[in-house]
């Protein structure tokens, strides 16, 4: 991801994602549908000083967006907005903007 999107590119990327969705869950399903067949996973990035593998991304019951974050033998899922993406960030991480841009 080279830079920041602009508020334009941000409201594409939502466009795109929610297009014939309408209610908020559907629009999050849409979102989370984007995110998933382009976050380029796994990927490795640093949360709390420890590197952990980000696995997959999933939707959790509640209307939340999470990453699936792996070290060891030992699995957490973190909120995709709250997790640290590395320098450069993994393909496809513009959706999580666009998520955010969203604003769940």
């Amino acid at each position: 991801m080279a830079g920041q999107l602009s508020d334009a590119e941000l409201d594409e990327l939502v466009e795109q994602a929610t297009v014939d969705a309408y209610a908020d869950e559907e629009q999050l399903t849409g979102l989370f549908t984007m995110l998933a067949e382009h976050l380029a996973v796994p990927f490795k990035t640093v949360v709390l000083g420890v590197e952990v593998t980000v696995k997959k991304v999933d939707l959790l019951p509640g209307s939340q967006i999470v990453a699936v974050c792996t070290r060891g033998r030992h699995r957490q899922a973190i909120g995709i907005l709250d997790l640290p993406l590395p320098d450069p960030a993994p393909e496809g991480a513009e959706w999580i903007e666009g998520y955010r841009h969203w604003g769940p």
